[in-house]
This record gives structure tokens, sequence and C-alpha cells, in this order.
């Protein structure tokens, strides 16, 4: 068929076009789905998995969930490093120890990352008055999903491991509309409220007590272009928010910019430069 014949022509595809190496794993959404699902099983024990849990059985389940987290991991990890890799020379053996490596360092970061997230919990319930429990907060509020899969894809991510923490992200992008680049930094105690539509970019550092609500972007400005008109990566190009900051819905923080400890962002603000500590940055009232 002559359609057969366009689709199959080198020049029409080779952008768009990926050969896997014999023998190597290629990243998979499904198995990435029940990585996340574990880890969720793992750190809150019956609220997700099973429901039959208790404090007899929990080292048992727990234990065996920890089993197949690692297996499954192991493997995307893999598909990652695999996919990821420009260096012909490197053997599948190396890449299959590395993966192992990545996987124990994670393996042992659970309690913590449990730790953290239970902070992150906190503050949604203590700052949301609509909120009736933790267990409330755990099962219904997206802003934990979001969060729980972010700090999943940054600890991956920090360990060097490509496109498997992109991905874990952008499950939870779709899932709750919120969209978290896995390179962002973000401290304790961080909540979102409501949450459809907040945009984190790559290079943005988030400190203590954040609170940020529906709408929000922490973005960059226009890029700036190599000799070759290309977007220069790798910059830090996202705002930093100091601890105990609070930005409204719909409030657009644009560049590399300060926004200092205890400030307050109102909603629908435009902000392009640092803010001081404590400052208030609000609308002007129209005098009509």
């Amino acid at each position: 068929m002559l359609v057969v014949d366009k689709l199959s022509e080198y020049d029409s595809f080779k952008s768009v076009y990926h050969e896997n190496r014999d023998g190597e794993p290629f990243p998979s959404g499904l198995a990435l789905r029940q990585i996340v699902d574990l880890c969720r099983s793992i750190l809150f024990p019956g609220y997700f998995g099973n429901p039959m849990v208790d404090r007899r059985t929990i080292k048992y389940h727990i234990g065996v969930n920890v089993e197949r987290l690692q297996a499954l991991l192991e493997e995307q990890v893999l598909a990652g490093l695999c996919f990821g890799c420009t260096d012909e020379e490197r053997s599948l053996a190396d890449k299959k120890a590395e993966s192992k490596q990545v996987v124990s360092v994670f393996v042992e970061f659970l309690p913590e990352l449990r730790r953290v997230l239970m902070t992150d919990i906190e503050a949604a319930y203590y700052g949301d008055p609509a909120a009736k429990s933790f267990a409330e907060i755990i099962l219904c509020y997206p802003a934990v999903r979001a969060i729980s899969n972010h700090r999943i894809a940054h600890k991956l991510l920090e360990q060097g491991v490509p496109m498997i923490p992109r991905m874990i992200s952008e499950m939870a992008h779709s899932e709750t509309g919120i969209d978290i680049h896995p390179g962002a930094t973000i401290g304790e105690r961080f909540s979102i409220d409501h949450g459809t539509g907040v945009v984190i970019g790559e290079t943005a550092i988030i400190g203590d007590n954040v609170k940020i609500y529906q709408g929000v972007t922490l973005g960059a400005k226009s890029f700036e272009l190599d000799e070759f008109g290309n977007p220069v990566k790798d910059v830090p190009r996202h705002p930093i928010l100091e601890d105990d900051v609070i930005v409204y819905a719909n409030a657009t923080i644009l560049g590399r910019v300060t926004i200092g400890k205890g400030a307050v962002i109102g909603g629908n603000i435009w902000v392009t430069s640092d803010v001081e500590p404590g400052a208030k940055v609000v609308q002007s009232k129209v005098n009509r």
C-alpha cells in the first residue's frame, strides 16, 4: 500500500522512532502504576492495598509489598537507564547492577518518605477547616496523591534515573490536574488547597510550611537561546518560595525570583520580581 510505503520511509519516522536493544526492557506505564500503588499500600497501610491489614499482620503485608516493589522497580529503573543511556559500551549487566543499587537506596528511604508525607497530611488537615480527619485527607485529597507521586519521582531523579520520574509525575498530573516537575525541590508541610491547574516547574525551590491554592503557576519567563537558536537547558529559571509563604488562587510567579519568608501573594497576581519577607502582594483597589 502507498500509505504503508510512505509511513515506512526513514525520513518520515526518524524523529519519532526509538529502537530498543535486544534484551533491554522498555518503560511501562502499567508497571509504574503498580509501583505507585504498592508505595501507597506500604506508606498508608489499610488505606490502600489490602484493607484487612491489622497490627498483627502488618509486618507480613509490608514485607510482601516491599519485595514486590523491589522487583517491579528494579525492572523499570533498568528500563529507564537503558532508554536514557547514550554510552554504547555500557553493558546490560552494569545497568542491572546500578538499578539494584538505586532501588536499594529508594527502599531504605521509604520510612523517611512516610514521615515527610505525614507532615504534608497534617498541613492539609490543619490548614483546611473543611477537612474532617486525616483519613479524609489521605483518601480524598488530590494534593496528597500528587505530592506523594512527586516525592517518589524526585527521589528517583536525585539518583540519576532517566524517564521514569517524569512518567510517575505525569501520572499524577493526569489523575489530579496538578503538574509538578520531578526536579522541583519541596520542603516539609507542603499543602495544595483544591489543586486543579497548579504548575510547578523543574527548578522551583519550595521551603517548609508553604501553602498554595488552585491555578498557581511557579513558572519560567521566556527562555535564553544558544547560538543555534535552541533553548538553554539546566539553568535555574523558576521561583524560590521561602518558608511559610502563602500563594492564593491563580497567582503566576515567573522567573528566578525569591518570595521571602512569610510573604503572602494574593489571587490573580502576576509576579516577576523578588518579594520581601513578610510582605503582602495584592491587587490595587479601583476607586469608582
